[in-house]
């Protein structure tokens, strides 16, 4: 099969051609600009390649209910020039193809479940903490939506004692995207992750609210294995601190084979920063099988 591949993010559209097996013959990317300058340089990019499927992992929020009239859509994003945009739509008109859709990190745990080192498992999480926090979760078989998709960055979290810090989401002050994401680490320290690299109280910081989130998913989806990604997690001195303080909050209440080897437990992803675009290939073959 010749499938497409769009990695659709905020700053970035990252556009690929390659197949079932997960195997990239071609990548460009595309400034993520407004939908008049950004849509028509992708479509020539797959118009070209006479395509079985293409698959779209995109940032949200989008409407992913195919029941809805405005299904393919991306809907409430805070960039206003993309909102009520209907993504699917465009490109099902200009392609004639079908069209495999869904969230960015549903899109990345898909990859890694399907060509990494998640394969085999029933119960994956992948979250996402960098400009934003996100999560993806693969349970299954599928991919999870309910009634719109899971927004689990914004879990509320219990501020320590010293962080005096406000927060950063507009909804909710103590959310875990509001306290730990990429701007919320720079607006309280003042300088962005990249150059706090040594400061251990950044990270022990860090570590803690990033630790509580994850112990409320594993004790509500019982994930066989965690995956941290985004750029915050490039910060690798984060994952032994979050692994103990999972193990110090669970208390031994959880005792199973994947909780009592943490390190194999909580990891990176394992994709080369592929994961994403890899998981929009397999949307594609999904989409095109009927899957």
């Amino acid at each position: 099969m010749i499938l497409g591949a769009l990695e659709a993010g905020g700053t970035k559209m990252v556009c690929a051609i390659g197949d079932e097996t997960g195997k990239i013959f071609e990548q460009v990317s595309v400034p993520t600009q407004t939908p008049e300058v950004t849509m028509p340089t992708m479509i020539e990019f797959f118009k070209k390649k006479k395509l079985d499927a293409l698959g779209i992992a995109c940032f949200g929020p989008v409407e992913l209910d195919r029941k809805s009239p405005v299904y393919g859509h991306i809907t409430t994003t805070p960039k206003l020039a993309w909102r009520d945009f209907d993504i699917v739509g465009s490109f099902q008109k200009a392609l004639g193809c079908p069209i495999g859709f869904d969230t960015d990190v549903n899109g990345s745990v898909l990859g890694e479940v399907t060509f990494g080192q998640a394969k085999g498992k029933k119960c994956v999480l992948y979250l996402t903490i960098g400009t934003g926090v996100g999560a993806g979760i693969y349970i299954e078989g599928k991919l999870l939506h309910g009634m719109l998709h899971p927004e689990a960055g914004h879990v509320l979290v219990t501020k320590k004692s010293d962080d005096s810090y406000a927060g950063k989401c507009p909804y909710h002050k103590n959310c875990l995207e509001g306290l730990a994401a990429g701007p919320a680490i720079e607006e309280r320290w003042g300088e962005k992750a990249v150059n706090l690299a040594g400061r251990q109280e950044v990270w022990d910081l860090e570590a803690d609210y990033i630790a509580q989130a994850l112990v409320g998913y594993i004790l509500t989806l019982s994930p066989e294995m965690i995956i941290l990604g985004g750029g915050v997690m490039h910060q690798e001195q984060l994952f032994p601190l979050i692994r103990q303080k999972v193990t110090d909050l669970l208390n031994g209440y959880v005792q199973t084979e994947e909780v009592a080897d943490m390190e194999h437990y909580i990891v990176p992803a394992s994709l080369q920063d592929a994961q994403g675009i890899m998981g929009c290939l397999e949307l594609a073959r999904r989409e095109k099988e009927g899957v």
